[in-house]
């Protein structure tokens, strides 16, 4: 079954257009999606084609289930982060001194992991 993204959908008009993985431009009525489907422009879809005078028209669409990121699901509470990234921010500031005075800092891999599990964790 041929995937893509809705382009743009009219509920009012009940049409709408999907911009195939392949570059081709599908119409599709709304009588195509589901009972209770709600589509909006950039939803990922499965659809089925045939060819018509006016050219490819989808017969059926189905939204596709969006599959949440293992990182988004076990990221930290926003609550949680408040308080990391304060201990953070003193442990940046005393390595700043640190380099102020010529040398890297203690602990120099530690602050580093820090920095990129946060990073993951705001990039999820």
């Amino acid at each position: 079954m041929p995937t893509g993204r809705v382009k743009f959908f009219d509920e009012k008009k009940g049409f709408g257009f999907i911009a195939g993985d392949d570059g081709t431009e599908v119409f599709f009525s709304g009588s195509a999606l589901p009972v209770g489907s709600r589509v909006k422009a950039g939803t990922r879809v499965e659809f089925s084609v045939a060819d018509t005078r006016r050219g490819p028209q989808a017969l059926t669409v189905a939204p596709k289930a969006k599959v949440e990121s293992l990182a988004r699901k076990n990221r930290r509470k926003p609550e949680e982060m408040v308080a990391i990234i304060e201990d953070l921010i003193k442990i940046l500031d005393k390595a700043s001194n640190q380099l102020r005075h010529g040398r890297y800092p203690d602990g120099g891999r530690r602050i580093a992991s820090a920095l990129r599990r946060l990073a993951d964790d705001f990039d999820a």
